[in-house]
């Protein structure tokens, strides 16, 4: 079991430190050598975890999920909301979001990764959608796939928008606005008037999402980790 946790907390240092780069650097500048040296691990390590830089960048598109997981709701668009609003807190402040939004972006990143990110996103808001229109919360007319696509889409565009302009100063409050514009045409009024979609409700969804993982002590790791740090 120690070997085990050792394993565990270098390989989310590795994840760590390459996120850094990598939202520092871009994937193409990064090297290996800084991230052994943000890491303070062995290259025998790094590449027992992760054999090349692109299973890193990877390894940090995979992890961002982790990172923005909430427990489910039982209002399935207030965990839209929720999950919305906890990426654009944890892209300011999780370098693993960060990066992860940077490695995403970009046709040069499609040819490594095959848009993958992007294409989970739209899935994961998809599925989402599916259980709100089941539950009776979405307008009869609205296409859960069709309106994925669009929401995955107008999320990242603000996000771009708000690194550009303010280095995501106001991502919070853009990302609010853009659930305000966007939720009256899919949310039936009933479901609507009781969704809470204030740049205060980040707070609270962080506070949970600490709880849950013993006051942010808790390292969130996929499953298979090997056992050699």
């Amino acid at each position: 079991m120690a070997q085990q946790e050792r394993a565990i907390r270098t390989r989310h240092a590795i994840l760590k430190a390459a996120a850094s780069v990598f939202d520092e650097r871009g994937y193409e500048a990064a090297t290996i050598g800084e991230i052994l040296t943000r890491a303070g691990v062995t290259k025998g390590a790094l590449y027992f975890h992760f054999p090349s830089k692109q299973a890193l960048a990877e390894g940090v598109l995979s992890a961002q999920f982790a990172e923005v997981s909430l427990a489910p709701r039982v209002c399935k668009l207030q965990e839209l909301v929720d999950t919305g609003l906890l990426t654009a807190y944890r892209m300011r402040r999780d370098p693993v979001v960060s990066a992860a939004a940077r490695l995403s972006l970009g046709q040069e990143m499609r040819t490594l990764f095959g848009g993958q990110a992007v294409t989970l996103w739209i899935g994961t808001t998809e599925k989402v959608l599916q259980e709100a229109k089941a539950q009776g919360e979405l307008l009869p007319h609205v296409d859960p796939a069709a309106s994925a696509w669009v929401i995955s889409a107008a999320w990242t565009g603000v996000q771009v928008y708000s690194h550009t302009l303010s280095d995501r100063a106001d991502l919070v409050e853009r990302v609010v606005a853009l659930f305000e514009h966007l939720l009256p045409s899919i949310s039936v009024p009933a479901v609507l008037s009781r969704l809470i979609v204030t740049p205060e409700r980040v707070e609270e969804v962080v506070r949970e999402t600490e709880r849950r993982s013993g006051n942010g002590s808790e390292e969130r790791t996929p499953a298979g980790v090997r056992t050699l740090d």
